[in-house]
């Protein structure tokens, strides 16, 4: 049932949203050299990685010096990264995801393996549920 649930309202929002989705991904391009699109390894569901899809906010390269961001004053960030960061617009594309399968609608972010390998025995049990765009909280 949450898997009917998941498809059916993310094909809803990526065909309602599609405007929107062209707009951003065209703003991208335009300001800035590369694609649109950034993805991400992420784990998933039963500790299975996964590649997280987002609109890319940063200059092309820009993962490669380093994971962390420092919010508003980081210079990778582009003037329309910024933008979408602000309004969660970049996570859009994540509605692929969820229409692939790799994530659900509602669940815990899914994180960068490199931190789930600090998480306690405790903490792994989020690996158990199906990751998702937006948290319970």
């Amino acid at each position: 049932m949450i898997r009917f649930f998941d498809v059916v309202f993310s094909v809803l929002g990526i065909v309602f949203l599609s405007p929107l989705l062209v707009f951003v991904y065209i703003m991208i391009v335009m300001e800035s050299k590369g694609g649109g699109i950034y993805t991400q390894e992420r784990v998933g569901l039963n500790g299975i990685d996964f590649k997280l899809i987002k609109f890319r906010s940063m200059a092309v390269g820009s993962d490669k010096k380093g994971l962390i961001t420092i919010g508003g004053n980081d210079t990778r960030i582009t003037k329309t990264g910024l933008f979408i960061r602000k309004f969660k617009i970049d996570e859009l594309p994540q509605l692929f995801n969820v229409l692939i399968g790799n994530m659900s609608i509602v669940g815990p972010r899914p994180e960068v393996r490199k931190y789930v390998y600090l998480y306690t025995k405790e903490q792994r049990k989020v690996l158990n549920i199906k990751p998702g765009i937006t948290d319970y909280a």
